[in-house]
């Protein structure tokens, strides 16, 4: 491309196949829309079955010369590439808030989780390693190798255009393999920044293809006998479905799913920081990520604080991006706003006490955004739909236990498993927190327990599918799965404030 899309966005975005940018010969694409205004932005196309074809067979090819590269020399194109983001992390932040409508703060922060994975991705010789064991028999030694696997797919989602596919092909292509990047069709624009920026970082041609689309397409890269492995982020029924065909066509699948992250309030936290966090956590992001806390279980005395938390939501606002005032942005989309609006009527029709009623909110200038304000429901049962269905949006629902246990239980009873926390003074309760609890993640005195890159990132139950072994040697062994527990025991080391943690990601 002559111009970067922060520049100048063409009328329709390109692919990039076999190293060459191209407009798609497909008749079939779609707007892409600023969410807070319903500008169009540019248009996506939906790749064509030979332009799908013809990136994996690119793919394919560039991979029997670059399996073989020296990994230091993989290692410098990612030393060069985490350069590059850094200084351009503002500009790809600015795609995001325009694309997405997050708050400048919180786009930052989407870039700088996906520039820590590339950092991990330069430091890729030490995980490569292989083992050995001489004279496991008289004379006989064993040496174990680890080798790249071929054609990748990341297939990622609109909520964080920049991490996610950051998450993916840094780290594969580091290790030898080749890529074929299906962003999401909502917010396409920053992973082509992306791209255009690990090209000038140095990436050979071929490494990395980029290409638009939906079901169809994702459905050829599932199917394509050429693609080995593949990783996505997304919704349960999606990821269900690129699971078993994945694994039905014999690839390799991990599929990171949907959640209903619980934070469990013990009465010894100290209310006013666990209500700060709280806030960020369930609202940050208008509430579009798979880590948001999106139920409080109140134990024992705690349940005293509900009128505490109204008023801390009551205090904070969407709005634009560049405003900064507003505490998060608009929903994706139209449909992404109507779906929540449709749940929040559910709830109160299934008697759930909505305390604070966020579906008529609009922001002056901007009354075509898709905005939904704070909502708080309390009373609610576990057999609401409020409860059963993943929200996406800035709703926080409000559940009263009167033991740990029964909120443990209450937890370990649901099918999600992606990330908790618990707020306590009380090391006992922690560590009983941590030892029963049936989540991938767990936060103590931390709202939402993202962990580094040098961490597995661990779902259980239904907000993971797929084979451990595409983590590489980051996870352990495939018939085990890993929890990661992040704790934080702090005093007077926390910012206060309605607005403290909203960025948190």
């Amino acid at each position: 491309m002559n111009n970067s899309v922060s520049q100048a966005l063409p009328k329709v975005l390109p692919l990039l196949i076999d190293g060459e940018w191209r407009a798609s010969s497909s008749a079939h694409s779609i707007p892409v829309t600023n969410p807070a205004t319903q500008d169009v932005l540019t248009n996506v196309p939906f790749a064509t079955a030979e332009e799908i074809d013809a990136a994996v067979a690119s793919a394919k090819e560039k991979f029997e010369t670059w399996k073989s590269s020296s990994v230091p020399n993989r290692a410098r194109i990612m030393l060069k590439y985490q350069a590059l983001l850094k200084e351009h992390q503002e500009e790809i932040a600015e795609l995001i808030s325009q694309e997405l409508g997050k708050t400048k703060e919180d786009a930052m922060g989407d870039v700088w989780r996906g520039i820590e994975v590339v950092e991990h991705a330069a430091n890729i010789a030490s995980m490569l390693m292989g083992e050995t064991v001489t004279n496991v028999a008289t004379k006989i030694d064993t040496y174990s190798h680890i080798h790249p696997v071929g054609v990748c797919v990341g297939i990622t989602p609109f909520n964080f255009p920049a991490m996610i596919p950051l998450w993916m092909f840094p780290l594969a292509i580091a290790c030898g393999n080749t890529f074929v990047l299906k962003p999401s069709e909502q917010t396409p624009i920053t992973p082509t920044r992306l791209v255009e920026l690990f090209e000038e970082a140095g990436a050979p041609k071929g490494l990395l293809q980029l290409v638009h689309g939906g079901q169809d397409q994702v459905n050829q890269l599932l199917d394509h006998p050429d693609t080995v492995a593949v990783s996505f982020v997304g919704s349960v029924p999606v990821a269900k479905h690129i699971y078993r065909r994945g694994t039905d066509n014999l690839k390799r699948v991990q599929a990171f799913a949907g959640a209903k992250n619980h934070m469990v309030v013990m009465p010894d936290a100290q209310k006013q920081q666990v209500i700060n966090n709280i806030v960020g956590a369930s609202v940050g992001a208008a509430g579009q990520r798979c880590m948001a806390i999106s139920v409080v279980v109140l134990v024992g005395e705690a349940q005293q604080w509900k009128q505490d938390l109204v008023a801390a939501f009551d205090n904070i606002k969407p709005g634009p991006w560049q405003d900064e005032k507003s505490a998060f942005g608009p929903l994706v989309s139209e449909g992404s706003k109507q779906r929540v609006l449709k749940i929040i009527e559910d709830g109160k029709a299934e008697g759930a006490q909505c305390l604070l009623d966020g579906s008529d909110f609009t922001v002056a200038g901007y009354e075509k955004g898709n905005w939904v304000g704070p909502t708080i429901f309390a009373d609610v049962t576990t057999d609401m739909q409020l409860y059963t269905t993943e929200i996406f949006g800035p709703v926080l629902l409000l559940v009263n236990a009167d033991t740990l246990e029964d909120a443990i239980a209450l937890i370990n009873a649901n099918p999600y498993g992606n990330g908790t926390s618990i707020f306590t003074a009380s090391g006992a309760a922690a560590r009983k927190y941590t030892a029963e609890i049936q989540v991938g993640q767990v936060g103590i005195n931390v709202p939402i327990p993202v962990p580094l890159p040098f961490f597995s990132f661990t779902g259980w139950k239904n907000s993971f599918f797929g084979d451990h072994h595409a983590y590489g040697k980051q996870a352990v062994r495939f018939y085990t799965k890993t929890q990661t527990i992040t704790s934080r025991w702090f005093e007077d080391d926390i910012a206060t404030g309605p607005n403290m943690s909203i960025n948190l990601r």
